[in-house]
């Protein structure tokens, strides 16, 4: 009976944190770069991507999970969407006009990013 109540009670915790907790990583990206964004395992890495207001940026999304939910990325705010094929770079270049914090997710929004545009 207590190995059940620690099971439970480590599986609270590590709920906790994964969805509360933990911070994702960040990059930030120079103009003229491109960078590359892992789709593995239920999360986008880096998750938080910070540019410059109208400058053009590439991210190169390479995804590594077949799973039915990593095929389409969607930003959310700018219009944009994409079908991501597994095991090969997909890139997508974007140039946003105003600053602000916006959303990149998988269709069920399970994957979830930041495209932060600073002044």
């Amino acid at each position: 009976m207590l190995w059940v109540n620690l099971a439970g009670l480590l599986s609270i915790v590590l709920i906790v944190y994964w969805f509360w907790l933990s911070r994702p990583r960040s990059k930030k990206v120079t103009t003229g770069t491109a960078i590359e964004i892992l789709v593995e395992n239920g999360v986008y890495t880096p998750a938080r991507i910070t540019v410059g207001v109208g400058h053009p940026v590439t991210l190169r999304f390479i995804r590594k999970d077949v799973s039915p939910c990593a095929e389409q990325v969607i930003f959310h705010g700018l219009g944009k969407s994409e079908t991501l094929e597994v095991g090969r770079p997909n890139e997508i270049t974007l140039q946003v006009a105003q600053a602000g914090e916006y959303r990149f997710t998988c269709q069920m929004q399970m994957y979830q990013g930041t495209l932060v545009v600073t002044p």
